[in-house]
């Protein structure tokens, strides 16, 4: 059997050898690294701009979570402060007066030894109630020595004892100082809730 030809539909001539090429290889070589650096740049400009898109999604992503996370710190706050309400208002009204009562004599005494001091011939004067006259007398005449007049005024608050010696005059008041403490108090938990 014949060997198959093929037609040839070619139309340039036969190569030469004294052609030469249209393009420089210092040319093709310079295209290269050109387009290399293009590249590079390219692709320098795509992570620089993917970093700081991905920064700006975690700041605002903190942002989001401390927000988040501020919400839940006032909710938890806003529910201990109601959880504890009741028991500190209640130590309010009946600890504070209890405590107020134990040291009202102290008080006094702290509030006479400095006019002691100045002032010891002159006899020592006290305006109170006479539900603390025997707690408050038995202290400051133990600790002073002084002589004492005690007038008994039953409208005074418990909390409260005038002092006089000489001339001069001292007030205790621990009913307004458990009032003022109640009222400060009370307003906090007005003003939480």
């Amino acid at each position: 059997m014949p060997a198959l030809r093929l037609e040839v539909f070619d139309t340039a001539p036969a190569p030469d050898c004294s052609m030469r090429p249209l393009v420089e290889a210092t040319a093709v070589e310079e295209a290269k690294v050109a387009s290399f650096e293009q590249g590079y740049s390219a692709g320098w400009d795509d992570a620089v701009a993917a970093q700081q898109g991905d920064q700006s999604r975690i700041r605002a992503d903190l942002a989001r979570n401390l927000q988040s996370l501020s919400f839940t710190f006032q909710d938890a706050r806003a529910h201990v402060l109601q959880a504890i309400r009741p028991l500190i208002l209640q130590m309010i009204d009946r600890l504070l007066p209890e405590v107020a009562r134990e040291t009202l004599a102290p008080t006094v005494l702290d509030a006479v030894m400095p006019l002691a001091e100045s002032l010891a011939d002159a006899p020592l004067t006290l305006v109170l109630n006479p539900a603390v006259r025997a707690q408050v007398e038995d202290l400051v005449s133990q600790a002073t020595g002084l002589p004492m007049v005690i007038d008994e005024e039953p409208t005074m608050p418990e909390g409260r004892v005038y002092i006089r010696l000489g001339t001069s005059e001292t007030k205790v008041d621990l009913a307004q100082v458990t009032t003022d403490i109640a009222i400060a108090v009370r307003a906090f938990f007005t003003l939480q809730s």
